[in-house]
Formats: structure tokens, C-alpha cells, sequence
């Protein structure tokens, strides 16, 4: 992260100099003093020009630095001060070397944020994703009287009864994330949304840093499968997983968004919940999505609050992300948060439960900065909620 930092802002810096330095054509263009720097005649057109690009690498610097720079601006910039940099060549042609550097920046962002990007395939998948979303419906008390006690204390600690019903949830989470317990950790900052109902979607993007160089994250899981693309820097593919394994440990993570961070959307959820023990404070769910049904353990306390989720069913993907091996997978969480209402886990990690040399490790801890409900429901009273065979009829193998 600190090397990013320092190249981000060593660009910003040498764009910002660049750009005082054109004012200097400017400056000999109006007459206003002598700049013997500048032997090539410069008239008050010129000058103009000069000053116009002054203010255009200005502006760049500092969108730049307020890290809003569109990359067909970067590149504007270069190419008319690099056309300014030609008429004077003799006195300015060491300037090319920025306008190289400012091509470079340009170049990225395109990757970064252009039509190929992995965070326009974000908000293409989100703009899908969204498309669900019905008329809301309320969340009763006739709706938990099927549920699981600890469920049903989760979902009244939750905030969801007598409240618009919740079918997902836009969310921005920061924390770290790991290959393994002798890895070091990669900071990452990212976007998600998820979908609940007859087919269920998951978009996440992270954007994270390894060895001080950006990488990108995507993340899609929706009625065609689960995908997972990562690139360096924004262009080098590093990772493209997808496949039945791929599609069985994301269905487990799409139940454990569920659980954690919308339990309102639980009412109606295609769960089979098993059948209670004397044990008050746990709660197995039995998770079908098309073809794939997954199981883990929810641990709620005496107030409703999730502690724990456990699952046997989640798949550890190797570091190219082309196989995977059964792993017992755990997300204890740390604390909650309150957003619109809905009380849903605000910090937490994610636990690998490895063999030994490994152990059990964390490899992930996250926090989730900003939370927002996505409401409405295909139903209204709780003879309307979907049976246990209405549910999970996606197409996801």
C-alpha cells in the first residue's frame, strides 16, 4: 500500500511541475518577462495555448490526487502538450518524458475503469443484479413461527419484523486478505451486492494491493455459475476460476452473506433448517441453489446475534484458482452495525481450518464501512412464503 501511495503521488508531483513549466511559454507568449529558458519565438496565440495546457495538466494533478481522473483526460493532456513540446522542441523536449509517464497513467485507467475493465463487468453484473428487486412486502410475526428459535431470535435482534422485507444489500467493506499463515497480507478495499430470491446473485469487487502493485478482484456468482477473474495492475490476467467447485465454494459464501449481512432476507430463503436439539444457541441450514446444496451451522447468542457460521461445504481454491479442496471454513464475527434499522455484522474474519503444518488460520478480516437495504418480496402474508420446494429452482450446476 505504501508503494502505491509513493507512485501514485510522485505522478502527481512531476504532472504538477510539468504543468507549472508550461507556463512559462505562456509567460514569454504575453510578454510579461523574459525567459531565457525559452529560445524558440512564442507569440500571444501561442502563449494562449501554452497556458490552456498549464491548466489542463493542473486539473490533471489534481483530479489525480483526488484520485478522479477520467484516463481520456490524462491522454488529452499529453498529446496536446506533447504537440506544444514539438513547436519548441530545442528548449522543451525533455517535457516528453512526462507526457510518456502521462500516457502510461492514461493507458492504466483505461484498463482500469474502461469498457474491458473488471469494474465496469461490476456494475454490469450489479445492473442485472438489480433488476430483481419487486415491490416490498412486511416481515410479520406469522413469518418466524416456522423458524428455528435462534433463527427467529436473530431475525427479531436483526431489526427485519414488521419492516419492508430485505431481499439484499449493497455494502462497502475494507480489511486484509492472505494466500496462507506464512503469507503476508494484502489491504483490499471493496464493493458488493447481492440478490436474494428465486436466483440468488453476488457481485464483488476488490480492489487490493500485492507486493505494491494494485490487482483487481471480481468476483460474480448468478444463474450462469461462479466466476472468479483477478488482474495485476488492471491488465494481467492472474487468475480466471469458474467451474463446479468454483460454483459449490461460492454458493457456501453467498449463504454466509446471508446470514451475516441480511437476515431479514431469511424468511423465504430456499433453507431446510433441521430439526431443533436441546441446544438453544445453534441453528443448522441445509442451502439448495439450482443443483448445489450446502449446509453450515449458525452460532446465535441469548440476544440474536450471530457469533459464528461453520460450514464443511466450502472449497479452499489453490493459489491460480484452477483447483480446489474440501476445507472446513469459518467467519466469527467481532461486532455489528446498524444501518436504516437492520442490525448485521460490521467486523469480522474468515478462517481456513487447514491439516496441519497449516492449522487453523485467518485469512481474511473485514469491515463493513457502509451498508444499505435492498427491499421488496413476492410476497406479503405467510401463506405467500415460498415452500421448501418452490425454492432454490435456479439453474446454477
Amino acid at each position: 500500500m505504501l508503494l502505491r501511495r509513493v507512485i501514485r503521488w510522485f505522478v502527481i508531483v512531476v504532472v504538477a511541475v510539468h504543468g507549472l513549466l508550461h507556463l512559462l511559454g505562456a509567460v514569454k507568449g504575453f510578454g510579461w518577462a523574459v525567459v531565457p529558458a525559452l529560445s524558440t519565438p512564442i507569440g500571444p496565440w501561442l502563449g494562449l495555448a501554452w497556458l490552456v495546457v498549464a491548466m489542463l495538466m493542473l486539473a490533471v494533478a489534481v483530479l489525480l490526487a483526488r484520485r478522479r481522473c477520467p484516463w481520456w483526460l490524462a491522454l488529452a493532456a499529453a498529446v496536446a502538450s506533447q504537440a506544444l513540446i514539438v513547436s519548441a522542441w530545442q528548449d522543451a523536449s525533455a517535457g516528453t518524458a512526462v507526457n510518456v509517464l502521462l500516457l502510461v497513467v492514461a493507458a492504466h485507467a483505461w484498463a482500469r475503469t474502461g469498457p474491458r475493465s473488471l469494474r465496469a463487468g461490476y456494475a454490469h453484473h450489479v445492473e442485472a443484479a438489480l433488476a430483481q428487486t419487486r415491490q416490498s412486502g412486511f416481515v410479520t410475526e406469522d413469518h418466524l413461527a416456522t423458524l428455528p428459535a435462534p433463527v427467529a431470535r436473530l431475525l427479531r435482534h436483526a431489526g427485519a419484523v414488521n419492516r419492508p422485507a430485505v431481499i439484499g444489500f449493497r455494502a462497502t467493506i475494507h480489511g486484509r486478505i492472505r494466500g496462507g499463515p506464512a503469507k503476508p497480507w494484502m489491504p483490499f478495499t471493496g464493493e458488493q451486492v447481492n440478490v436474494y430470491g428465486p436466483e440468488p446473485c453476488r457481485v464483488f469487487f476488490m480492489d487490493a494491493t500485492m507486493f505494491g502493485l494494485p490487482v483487481d478482484v471480481l468476483h460474480v456468482f448468478d444463474r450462469q455459475g461462479a466466476t472468479m477473474r483477478v488482474r495485476l495492475a488492471s491488465v494481467v490476467p492472474i487468475v480466471s476460476a469458474a467451474g463446479a467447485e468454483m460454483d459449490r465454494a461460492e454458493t457456501v459464501t453467498v449463504l454466509n452473506d446471508l446470514c451475516l449481512l441480511a437476515p431479514a432476507a431469511l424468511v423465504g430463503a430456499p433453507i431446510v433448517w433441521a430439526p431443533p436439539e436441546s441446544e438453544t444457541s445453534t441453528a443448522t441450514a441445509e442451502f439448495t441453489v439450482g443443483r448445489q446444496v450446502v449446509s453450515a451451522t449458525l452460532t446465535i447468542d441469548a440476544e440474536g446475534r450471530v457469533t459464528d457460521f461453520v460450514s464443511d461445504d466450502r472449497l479452499r481454491a489453490s493459489p491460480d484458482g484452477r483447483s480446489f479442496v474440501p476445507q472446513r471454513w469459518s467467519t466469527p464475527v467481532r461486532s455489528e452495525g446498524e444501518w436504516s434499522g437492520h442490525r448485521v455484522c460490521r467486523e469480522g474474519e474468515a478462517r481456513w481450518h487447514a491439516p496441519e503444518p497449516e492449522g487453523s488460520f485467518t485469512y481474511l478480516d473485514f469491515v463493513v464501512d457502509d451498508w444499505t437495504p435492498i427491499e421488496g418480496a413476492p410476497w406479503s402474508t405467510a401463506e405467500d412464503v415460498p415452500s421448501a420446494s418452490e425454492r432454490g429452482s435456479g439453474t446454477l450446476g
